[in-house]
């Protein structure tokens, strides 16, 4: 027999095509009942970052399609299939995720999810409680939550009148509701006491603009431009570069970009957001990738140009409105994730990046969106089903080849602050800590803020409780035609 199931990536006709090998006499079709199966299998087997880890997606692990679809029928479903696949799933593998309606996942990769509008963080006062509280972040406006009483600050300890519990964890089930009725507490100096104020929220498909709030600050000589993104959505590109054209027209010399409560997005945002802050750098490399082995060598053979994510003077062919900063002030938290730790790492070799507030979340790692067809992209896909899987396939560094920062990316101590639940402020206010803590830094002028706040320990936060809510995603498949066939001579 010839070897079996190696993957030979060869340059045909000037496209991308991949190809491996079958028996000569192999021509099992692959049965009805097993084709979301068989594209999960070859989806993983190409593209996965870690498919050399796993043993049953080895290019050697059968011999021809046969034996797939043998090992394919012990698996009860799709999604057993998929979390089987995937290298230490939950502790490795924390990020990849599958969906049986390809429409909701390209609805929540343009912020489109179901919703009641409380964005929250859920936390416990100590790593020896039961007790697990949540506190309001901001409301999403236009949202059901908009119209209630309820707002940044708030803190509950209940839904529908059943405690939150860290050793249950209740309040995955319990947040999931359409419906539900969260019982609301006072801070209390830390130790949060029921005040009998409840509110009722229901969950409609909502749409979220990242951009929440963008103002300038005067302070002597210096105009102070602060935006609070909470996404890297590219269907907001367009909008987020007229506000930069708006910071550009009022004579912005400063910028401090709020991505406390940003989980991530996609990469193209993230590189077109580093070129509006630094429009000196167009054509420079701002982020490499780095994919399994086959597919980088492949790469890095026939068009390694393919791996690069350089800066860009340009948006779908509309100019990009730079402020060309030299330095640019970041506040984040330990929910700043993905495209937002990509943001500060891509810029940090280029220009002064001053993070301050808490650790990030730690995402290194970043996915495409893979369909049933024969290039697993749109075109062609399958009308039998609506399965779509958005693995992890790459990992990202700088321009100097730093990614690595899978435990979070740590301010300066000098520029340590935790959100304190005692004294939040309102965002936007000059008052609120961390942008107070910043435009400290800008003028040099006033006191420096300390951290005084309790040392909770967060769990989980309304992004990271939804399937891919701290995802970093290409936009496309990077190649220009895919043509896969895994048995052929």
């Amino acid at each position: 027999m010839k070897k079996t199931l190696a993957l030979a990536i060869l340059l045909f006709l000037g496209t991308f095509t991949f190809f491996s090998c079958q028996d000569d006499y192999d021509d099992i079709e692959v049965p009805n009942t097993l084709k979301i199966n068989d594209f999960i299998w070859k989806g993983l087997n190409l593209y996965y970052y870690w498919q050399a880890d796993v043993p049953n997606l080895s290019d050697n692990k059968f011999r021809n399609q046969g034996e797939l679809n043998s090992f394919l029928t012990n698996y009860s479903s799709p999604e057993d299939l998929f979390s089987d696949l995937l290298f230490q799933y939950s502790v490795t593998d924390r990020f990849s995720v599958m969906y049986s309606d390809y429409r909701v996942l390209e609805g929540t990769l343009n912020g489109i999810t179901t919703n009641n509008g409380v964005d929250y963080q859920l936390f416990r006062t100590s790593s020896t409680s039961d007790a697990v509280y949540g506190w309001t972040r901001y409301i999403i406006p236009n949202s059901d939550a908009s119209t209630k009483a309820i707002q940044r600050g708030d803190i509950f300890y209940a839904i529908d009148g059943i405690p939150l519990s860290y050793a249950s964890k209740n309040y995955v089930d319990l947040l999931r509701r359409e419906t539900y009725t969260l019982s609301l507490a006072d801070y209390n100096n830390g130790n949060p006491v029921p005040n009998g104020r409840s509110v009722t929220l229901s969950k409609t498909q909502l749409t979220e603009n990242p951009i929440l709030m963008h103002q300038v600050y005067t302070y002597g000589q210096h105009k102070i431009g602060y935006l609070v993104y909470n996404g890297f959505y590219s269907a907001y590109d367009n909008e987020l570069n007229n506000i930069f054209g708006e910071f550009s027209s009022q004579g912005v010399t400063d910028l401090i970009i709020d991505l406390r409560y940003n989980s991530g997005g996609s990469v193209d945002t993230a590189t077109r957001l580093a070129s509006m802050i630094n429009g000196q750098k167009t054509g420079q490399i701002f982020a490499q990738q780095q994919w399994n082995s086959k597919v980088q060598s492949y790469f890095q053979s026939n068009n390694p140009e393919k791996l690069i994510n350089r800066f860009t003077n340009s948006i779908d062919g509309n100019a990009i409105k730079s402020l060309n900063m030299q330095k640019v002030y970041i506040l984040t938290s330990r929910a700043s994730a993905s495209a937002s730790e990509l943001l500060i790492n891509g810029l940090a070799p280029h220009i002064s990046v001053v993070q301050i507030g808490d650790k990030t979340t730690g995402k290194n790692v970043g996915s495409i969106t893979l369909y049933d067809s024969p290039s697993f992209n749109k075109d062609g896909r399958s009308s039998s089903h609506r399965y779509a899987m958005q693995p992890i396939c790459f990992k990202i560094v700088n321009s100097v080849g730093f990614g690595d920062y899978a435990a979070g990316l740590s301010p300066l101590d000098e520029n340590l602050y935790k959100e304190d639940l005692g004294n939040l402020g309102a965002l936007g206010n000059v008052t609120e800590p961390l942008l107070s803590k910043a435009i400290q830094k800008i003028t040099g002028t006033g006191r420096n803020i300390q951290n005084t706040a309790p040392d909770y320990e967060a769990i989980k936060d309304s992004k990271s409780m939804q399937p891919m809510g701290t995802e970093l995603y290409l936009d496309e498949i990077p190649f220009e035609t895919l043509n896969i066939k895994f048995y052929e001579n």
